[in-house]
């Protein structure tokens, strides 16, 4: 299985859990703003600890009762709701930030619709243009798995549109397990191969 999750952990009053077992492809985590999703995210990326429960991906744990691996040795490519590139860096300069195999800019640009902006400045690109370079300094960095935050929230309805083709490429070309979460059950319903949805925890 490409995601097997059941963690929990406590937020203030309020407890954010989760259990699941996903195969290959894009497994979507659908539901409303504030139920704990990006911080499910966090959970699975090594950036928060668990109260208890287990992360393995494709068969490999990143954490249980005696494992908790630190980001850094995950492999995960992360794609934060913002797309945190680097104000000072060209666009392929901020794709090879990170990337283990510089000889696949061009391909991966050329994936996500991007091989045009390569020399452009990140000031001068859109959100959803943003966004794709966020995806392609992911893909970049080799990793065994992809987690895609809110990935194409606040972009207007054409660049909403070039970021799901370009989501949609990624998920048939790259063939890696890839968890991405969402508030929108359509975004959810078009690009996943399943969708899980994510309810709140009762405070206790």
């Amino acid at each position: 299985m490409s995601f097997d999750v059941d963690v929990a952990v406590r937020r203030g009053e309020a407890q954010v859990a989760a259990r699941f077992v996903a195969g290959d492809g894009l497994t979507v985590l659908a539901g409303p703003s504030g139920v704990g999703k990006t911080t499910l995210l966090h959970m699975i990326a090594g950036l928060l600890t668990p109260d208890r429960g287990h992360v393995r991906v494709a068969g490999r744990t990143l954490f249980d009762a005696v494992t908790n691996l630190p980001p850094e040795r995950r492999s995960v490519g992360y794609v934060f709701q913002d797309a945190r590139l680097f104000p000072h860096r060209r666009v392929r300069a901020n794709m090879l930030y990170g990337a283990r195999d510089a000889t696949r800019v061009e391909e991966v640009a050329t994936t996500l619709d991007i091989a045009h902006l390569l020399e452009r400045w990140p000031r001068t690109l859109s959100g959803g243009e943003a966004r794709r370079v966020a995806i392609g300094r992911a893909l970049l960095s080799d990793p065994a798995f992809l987690l895609l935050d809110e990935p194409l929230s606040s972009l207007d309805p054409r660049r909403r549109e070039e970021a799901m083709r370009a989501i949609e490429r990624v998920r048939d070309s790259e063939r890696l397990p890839i968890l991405m979460v969402t508030h929108d059950r359509s975004e959810a319903e078009r690009l996943g191969d399943r969708v899980i949805d994510v309810e709140s925890s009762p405070r206790t």
